[in-house]
């Protein structure tokens, strides 16, 4: 038996990582600034850790629910409604979930298999393509692009839809561009969508994570409520990304069918990160307000630097990327970035990690400290100093 042959083809086919690469080679460097990761780099706030702490001292270690602890679903069911006006019964329409990929991954396996095409928009996370490549179904993808602020227009949405579309995934705000849909924008995407049988996974895991805008929900939109899936989590909001905690929202048929999946694959989420996240929602957007404030102080160093350095960057106003465009350096996006790397012992990732039309950029993450941002971009700057120095001779 050659074990190469028991493995299903669709996985024998899903790559790994485009960003996996650049981490194993950063292990074997000393002194590397890494703008790679999107985790952020403040401490989970010290009363939510409390929490987690007081939870395991008081002896809380066992199964919650296969949905969660009922008093997060109603936190969380609180929350949304505070701070986006969205409605949904802690019971019935959510679910906790180990991180919001286990949402985006569970969601996918309840609503698509063999013959259906999800639309996928590109630049984007990732998760979104080997989630569908593992259901047997197909990834439509749409090209964002940068002439439009990296946001998806209704006409390529009408476009890319056809009778074997089940489900489009709305991501924003955006990982890796930064890019957000307001109010406004939404409403041709809805227009399109209102009348079509299509589910809409809408991750919104950056929601917190918003610049100049306020986050807005497709959700929000009733004719729109019935059909999606909303994404969140705590990673990025409350700095807890070791903890694993997400959850889904949306209509009790859809979510029942997640929580059997669910139920069979994961039974239910850690414990502890639970508790914890129940002080977070009751008692950390104070902490939250003040990381975003950070985040945008960075935002507009690592914006103005690649701009003074000569490189087009797209202002982003959400998440905690931004996008520059690399093409006027004559190099790959892979070129630019492990040559980077050897150089100047910086980590930023290729674009095109983030699909084919992410080529000619390179996701930079600002949830480094201000220092290290200053000092990466001195070095980055030097660096596209010495290529065009090099084209000159």
């Amino acid at each position: 038996m050659k074990l190469e042959d028991m493995i299903l083809q669709r996985v024998k086919d899903m790559p790994p990582s485009g960003i996996r690469k650049y981490f194993d080679m950063i292990n074997e460097m000393k002194d590397v600034i890494s703008l790679g990761i999107g985790e952020p780099d403040f401490v989970t706030p010290w009363k939510i850790r409390e929490a987690g702490i007081y939870s395991l001292e008081q002896g809380h270690t066992h199964y919650s629910s296969n949905a969660g602890f009922i008093e997060l679903r109603e936190e969380i069911s609180k929350y949304l409604d505070s701070r986006y006006k969205l409605n949904y019964d802690p019971i019935s329409q959510i679910i906790v979930t180990v991180g919001g990929s286990e949402g985006i991954d569970i969601a996918l396996r309840a609503l698509v298999g063999p013959g259906d095409e999800v639309i996928i928009p590109e630049p984007s996370f990732v998760a979104y393509k080997g989630c569908t490549a593992f259901t047997g179904a197909t990834s439509k993808i749409i090209e964002l692009k940068a002439e439009n602020e990296f946001k998806l227009t209704a006409k390529q949405l009408e476009e890319a839809i056809t009778p074997r579309t089940k489900v489009v995934v709305i991501p924003f705000p955006n990982n890796p561009t930064g890019a957000i849909m307001t109010k406004e924008e939404l409403e041709p995407i809805v227009a399109v969508l209102k009348d079509k049988d299509v589910i809409v996974i809408s991750d919104e895991i950056y929601a917190e994570l918003t610049y100049d805008e306020e986050h807005f929900s497709i959700a929000s939109f009733p004719e729109m409520r019935e059909k999606t899936i909303i994404i969140n989590g705590f990673s990025k909001a409350y700095a807890m990304t070791g903890w694993r905690l997400g959850y889904a929202c949306g209509d009790a048929v859809l979510i029942d069918a997640m929580k059997k999946i669910h139920q069979f694959a994961i039974m239910s989420a850690p414990t502890t990160a639970q508790f914890a996240a129940i002080e977070a929602l009751k008692n950390g957007q104070e902490e939250v307000n003040e990381m975003v404030k950070e985040y945008n102080r960075r935002r507009r160093v690592l914006v103005n630097g690649f701009r003074k350095m000569g490189l087009d960057c797209f202002e982003p106003k959400g998440a905690f990327y931004v996008f520059p465009c690399i093409k006027s350096t004559g190099l790959t996006s892979d070129e630019f970035c492990e040559k980077l790397l050897i150089s100047e012992k910086v980590l930023v990732v290729p674009g095109s990690t983030f699909g084919a039309c992410g080529e000619g950029f390179v996701r930079a993450c600002y949830a480094s400290s201000m220092d290290q941002i200053q000092e990466a971009v001195k070095r980055i700057e030097r660096f596209v100093s010495s290529i065009k120095n090099t084209e000159n001779i």
